[in-house]
């Protein structure tokens, strides 16, 4: 079964994420898959539109920490020691770069939102050029608690300084509704018109001609990218790095590895556990 599937219908080219077993968390393969179905719609004279979307209960959960976190992920997410530190940024700065595909395809992309879009699933959906959300969707980067930080850096671009401060500093969930009150997203609705809504808004954009279109997203990403995103880019790759191999992010793997990476994200999304000491929180300390 292909891990993303590329299909054309009408003006509109589909691209899915096609691991619903895993809430289409992302491994070693799903990056370049994913590259390869964007350049493939951006290819397809008669696509207009890209309708971007996951299979399955959710959009996309993040990286597999099945494998990262709890399994053996060294030489990819987590190095043995001594770390490599240029390693691990070619690692993650290609992947950075498969996501952005996204954002540099020539045809404008829709990300639809259903479930969760969370950790490196919203860098997925952030690089996207308009988002529209199920209304109880969630969208979060948690790994800023502690193991991560996201290297499209799309929060600051979308959100400006102080909001994209509030969502880093907490790694919180908010909902589609909490999102698209905060600017984040286009929009939200509720499930049942998600699909409805998405397809609108892109049948209403596949009837301007394919040049104009790209004209159009060339001008705004070049406002983006002349705020210095790049370079922004690849500081947050660097640092995501880092992260992994602080003190707090060793011992977040090491915690994962002893209880299973579930109850790990559950002790730091919920601050219940003192990464730096390596043990709980004591709510009276």
């Amino acid at each position: 079964m292909p891990k993303v599937i590329f299909e054309r219908d009408g003006r509109i080219g589909r691209v899915t994420l096609n691991r619903p077993e895993a809430m289409n968390a992302i491994d070693d393969e799903l990056p370049g898959l994913l590259e390869a179905a964007i350049k493939a719609a951006e290819a397809d004279p008669g696509v207009h539109v890209v309708i971007l979307s996951g299979n399955g209960p959710a959009f996309c959960a993040g990286y597999d920490l099945k494998y990262y976190a709890e399994g053996n992920g060294n030489g990819q997410a987590t190095q043995d020691m001594p770390w490599d530190p240029m390693k691990d940024y070619a690692f993650m700065w290609a992947n950075t770069q498969k996501f952005m595909s996204i954002f540099r395809c020539l045809k404008p992309v829709i990300c639809k939102v259903h479930g969760y879009a969370v950790a490196g699933g919203s860098d997925i959906a952030l690089c996207a050029d308009m988002i529209v959300m199920g209304e109880e969707a969630k969208i979060g980067y948690m790994p800023t608690r502690v193991w991560g930080c996201p290297t499209t850096a799309m929060w600051v671009y979308r959100l400006g300084p102080e909001k994209a401060k509030r969502m880093l500093f907490t790694g919180d969930k908010i909902t589609g509704r909490e999102a698209a009150a905060m600017g984040l997203v286009l929009e939200a609705v509720p499930e049942a018109e998600l699909d409805a809504r998405v397809e609108a808004l892109a049948a209403r954009m596949a009837t301007v001609p394919v040049n104009q279109l790209v004209m159009q997203k060339m001008v705004v990403n070049q406002a983006v990218e002349a705020l210095g995103l790049n370079e922004t880019q690849r500081l947050a790759t660097i640092l995501d790095g880092i992260t992994r191999h602080s003190p707090e992010g060793l011992n977040f793997k090491a915690r994962a590895e002893a209880v299973g990476w579930k109850r790990a994200v559950e002790e730091r999304d919920r601050g219940t556990w003192d990464w730096t000491a390596n043990r709980p929180i004591n709510p009276e300390a």
